[in-house]
């Protein structure tokens, strides 16, 4: 938060600095300024800072002046040993109006009301906001593969899969009533298309359906085996060491 002062009492702007600091250690006090000439000729040439402490009263007029001759598009917090300002101040950009001496608390209490009231415009790009979006979507994933079945073609629902495995470069799946089927899928392609809920890659050659999963035992160099129903001979049915943890969480264990 970068804070620009305005007053011209130097014991004053101590005083503030210090306790700004130790109240909002991350803060940034950019400039002092103490006078109405100085501060017009400041905000013509920065650009705004997030919040400005105003004294009212300075040494070639009142901090309203300011207003007059050049835009103001901070917040304010004014500060000031009188309290027959508090109207106009409120004319203005005014968060608070604070009497002197600064009071610790009541210092905090007119930040508190600043980042409350003035929050930071974040600004996204549209492929940021898109993918957002997508990721509050329901995912589309496969609900049936179409297969080949002698000279005929018959739909097979995901949810009847055990599972898929790779064999000699070619995909297959296993139906839980033991069914065999070819698929023109790569065990790559599957993976993003089955609903990770329900089937998960145990290793680059299989991957399961979580209803087929009957047993898990403990494997040599900290993998996991499992045992699955119906029996595929040609698959090892075990869980390669990088996946481990990510099974477990699958499975909910």
């Amino acid at each position: 938060m970068n804070i620009l002062i305005v007053e011209d009492e130097y014991h004053a702007v101590r005083r503030l600095t210090n306790i700004t600091l130790e109240l909002r250690p991350r803060a940034s006090i950019i400039a002092t300024l103490d006078s109405v000439e100085d501060a017009v000729s400041w905000f013509l040439d920065n650009p705004a800072p997030d919040l400005a402490f105003f004294d009212i009263q300075l040494a070639d007029g009142l901090s309203f002046d300011i207003f007059k001759k050049v835009p103001v598009r901070t917040p304010i917090i004014f500060t000031t040993a009188f309290n027959e300002y508090a109207i106009q101040a409120f004319k203005v950009n005014s968060v608070d109006y604070l009497l002197k001496p600064i009071d610790e608390v009541e210092l905090e209490v007119a930040f508190q009301k600043f980042e409350q009231w003035h929050h930071p415009v974040v600004s996204y790009d549209h492929s940021t906001i898109q993918k957002l979006i997508e990721s509050m979507l329901p995912a589309n994933y496969t609900e049936r593969f179409l297969v080949k079945t002698g000279q005929h073609l018959m739909y097979v629902p995901v949810n009847a899969i055990a599972y898929f495995y790779s064999e000699e470069s070619l995909s297959f799946f296993k139906t839980k009533d033991g069914q065999k089927h070819i698929l023109d899928y790569t065990l790559d392609q599957l993976e993003k298309i089955v609903s990770p809920k329900i089937f998960f890659r145990i290793n680059r050659k299989a991957i399961v359906n979580i209803d087929t999963v009957q047993k898990v035992s403990t494997y040599f160099n900290s993998r996991l085996v499992i045992q699955v129903h119906p029996v595929t001979p040609e698959v090892e049915w075990i869980v390669s060491r990088e996946r481990v943890k990510q099974f477990k969480e699958w499975l909910g264990a």
